[in-house]
């Protein structure tokens, strides 16, 4: 058996990392017109 770990694929991780920033901002903004602080003719 190697005693080498397997490499990890250097764009595997900042893919999720990418897809879980879009959501928080996604429910911020959903949050942000659910409570009136900003208008919700401003976000499509």
């Amino acid at each position: 058996m190697s005693q080498t770990s397997p490499e990890q694929r250097p764009g595997s991780t900042f893919a999720w990392s990418e897809d879980w920033l879009a959501a928080i901002v996604g429910l911020a903004l959903i949050a942000l017109v659910l409570a009136g602080v900003i208008p919700d003719w401003l976000v499509p």
